[in-house]
């Protein structure tokens, strides 16, 4: 445990960073995990660290808009961090598209990536299929998670109980007449995901179009790709050959998207 002398101080950490800027974002990440709103005896909890390290880190944050203390005296994610997340998601987007286009060239369908922002899926990248008949998702579209197979796909993992929370906020309204919307149904189709290792949209968000996806694996914010196309092209048998393609090339866009880079 840390001192609090030291923890005072901008030294260097055991990665050799400065010891404070890794604190501060370590508790911004535990307040996103903790729904976004959190006390300071709850950040001294999970992060190990003393209440006057704390309060001194949250002051700061507090002071460059990072973070807003509540009129309950809790602390709650700040408005500048949207500005900051919008950025990174579309950076996010153009670090993935060379790995949509490669999914593009191998299975001939249009690729597509998608983040889990809030209640909805978000598509922050698309690489269109080169068929004359092809789908097309623009890029910022949002729709709700029960529909889709990227929704499926980022749900997987979820608890039982948080997946049903969403969809009594979201509702499930049927986009098709193919879509799920009872919420015993969509978890029966997660469990599917799970078993399986990859999600179908299967005439759910479109009729005569379905969709394969895979969750992007240790990703820095749950991401998915997929591939969608007309149903006549995209049949069992084609799952068959697009889903190892899918698989693949998700790992490598995990593998791309976790590498820092050179240091300085």
């Amino acid at each position: 445990m840390p001192t609090s002398r030291a923890s005072t101080n901008d030294s260097k950490s055991a990665t050799g960073g400065v010891q404070s800027l890794e604190r501060a974002f370590d508790l911004l990440e535990r307040m996103a995990d903790a729904g976004g709103e959190v006390g300071l005896s709850e950040l001294s909890a999970s992060s190990g660290l003393p209440l006057p390290t704390i309060h001194r880190l949250m002051r700061t944050l507090v002071a460059c808009g990072y973070v807003r203390q509540q009129p309950n005296r809790r602390y709650a994610l700040g408005p500048r961090l949207i500005r900051l997340g919008e950025s990174a998601s579309r950076l996010l987007g153009t670090w993935a598209r060379p790995y949509l286009a490669q999914l593009v060239e191998e299975t001939g369908e249009t690729a597509n990536m998608a983040l889990l922002d809030g209640d909805e899926i978000v598509y922050v990248a698309q690489v269109p299929s080169k068929h004359s008949m092809r789908m097309f998702t623009e890029v910022g579209r949002r729709v709700l998670p029960h529909s889709t197979g990227v929704g499926k796909a980022l749900l997987a993992g979820t608890p039982d109980d948080e997946v049903r929370a969403l969809l009594a906020r979201t509702g499930m309204p049927a986009a098709t007449e193919k879509t799920i919307t009872t919420p015993e149904g969509f978890l029966a189709a997660l469990a599917d995901v799970r078993r399986l290792g990859y999600a179908v949209d299967d005439n759910e968000q479109e009729i005569g179009v379905r969709c394969l996806a895979v969750s992007v694996p240790d990703a820095p914010t749950a991401a998915a790709i997929s591939i969608s196309g007309p149903a006549g092209r995209v049949t069992e048998d084609a799952t068959d050959r697009i889903v190892p393609v899918l698989r693949q090339v998700a790992a490598e866009l995990s593998e791309a998207l976790a590498s820092s880079g050179p240091t300085a």
